[in-house]
């Protein structure tokens, strides 16, 4: 049986995902607070709301922010983390996937002129063979 090969995701990404697991955070409020800039690790003094009761709770203040910033309620299209990831890897394997092809076929393509070079040597009557 062949083992499916997991994924390590990078650390710039794993904050994201520990922070929405500590803050209880949705994957919308995580997609808004990154498109925001906010940084996840100062989530702890930003969503400090119990001991500081003029502040809103952190998925409502990154909501906030959001309608301030963008004019809208929500992001248009919602990605997980995880699913951002493999979208990336999947345009990452297909833009190699193209390259490589354009590789083979340049390749192809130059190993082609240089046997033609040959051939119209000889077909010229090239002075340094003729007799």
């Amino acid at each position: 049986m062949a083992k499916k090969k997991k994924r390590k995701i990078p650390d710039k990404l794993q904050i994201w995902i520990d922070a929405r697991k500590k803050y209880h955070l949705s994957h919308a409020q995580v997609q808004m607070a990154r498109e925001l800039g906010l940084n996840p690790r100062k989530f702890g003094g930003i969503g400090n709301y119990k001991q500081e009761p003029w502040k809103e709770p952190l998925p409502q203040f990154i909501e906030h922010l959001y309608i301030k910033r963008f004019g809208k309620t929500a992001p248009d299209r919602v990605l997980s983390i995880e699913e951002h990831l493999s979208e990336k890897q999947r345009k990452n394997q297909e833009r190699r996937a193209g390259k490589q092809a354009e590789a083979t076929a340049a390749s192809n393509q130059s190993s082609g002129e240089q046997s033609g070079d040959a051939d119209q040597s000889v077909a010229f009557g090239n002075p340094a063979t003729a007799d």
